[in-house]
């Protein structure tokens, strides 16, 4: 039976008790998230920066990298820290936080991947209407869409969190907190908690990956006609 003691805080799993395994794995993803960091802040810095790179699919590819640099920097910094002192424990609260940011930025990416797609079918099958159809403020319309939507989605879950009470055992079998394990150290039944996380997560993917995959589809379909009559 469950310790019905409501928790501040949780555990989580350490990555190796070894202290040359540990000053291994500090230095290899601390490298890895440096070159993550990095080549992405490459990126904005280019799209900013260069006038010739001032183009939807730049404007695109910028909020990607800053995605990918915010994702990383969500778990990363923590992680590192946690190993070089370990010290794997963290508040309740910052767990909630550290949950809410990773769904947020890993959501927003589909989503924003979806409209690239689309920017690239209009670039190839509507040339001629390019400009009118991927306009600056229908980019900023699209970018604050991706970026709207994925925040109601995770505030969302993190406002559902609040029916829930946590209780011992409060350790979390990864190196970072996520929606899944925390409902395990729950004592109370996350049912509806579960169904929403799978209702809502099932519905942005499948959206996400049929509006990525069928303008590229009709892009495909548009390169095959070239050589046809009709294409001609």
């Amino acid at each position: 039976m469950k310790n019905v003691t409501s928790i501040t805080s949780v555990l989580l799993m350490s990555l190796s008790d070894d202290q040359e395994t540990i000053h291994v794995l500090f230095i290899f993803f601390l490298l890895i998230y440096l070159m993550t960091v990095f080549s992405n802040f490459l990126i904005i810095l280019l799209v900013v920066t260069c006038a010739h790179l001032h183009t939807p699919m730049y404007f695109f590819l910028g909020n990607l990298a800053f995605l990918d640099m915010s994702y990383s920097s969500v778990t990363a910094p923590s992680m590192l820290s946690h190993l070089i002192t370990q010290h794997w424990s963290i508040s309740l609260s910052e767990c909630k936080a550290q949950i809410f940011f990773v769904m947020y930025f890993a959501g927003s990416e589909p989503l924003l991947l979806s409209f690239m797609s689309y920017d690239r079918y209009v670039a190839i099958c509507r040339p001629l209407h390019y400009s009118q159809f991927m306009s600056w403020g229908t980019c900023a319309e699209m970018a604050s869409l991706v970026w709207s939507t994925a925040f109601f989605v995770c505030i969302t879950h993190i406002i559902c969190l609040r029916r829930l009470t946590f209780c011992g055992p409060n350790l979390i079998e990864n190196f970072f907190c996520d929606l899944p394990h925390l409902f395990q150290i729950s004592c109370t039944d996350p049912t509806i908690n579960v169904l929403i996380l799978i209702i809502v997560g099932v519905g942005i993917c499948t959206a996400a990956l049929v509006t990525t995959f069928y303008p590229y589809v009709m892009i495909f379909r548009a390169v095959l006609r070239i050589g046809t009559s009709d294409g001609k």
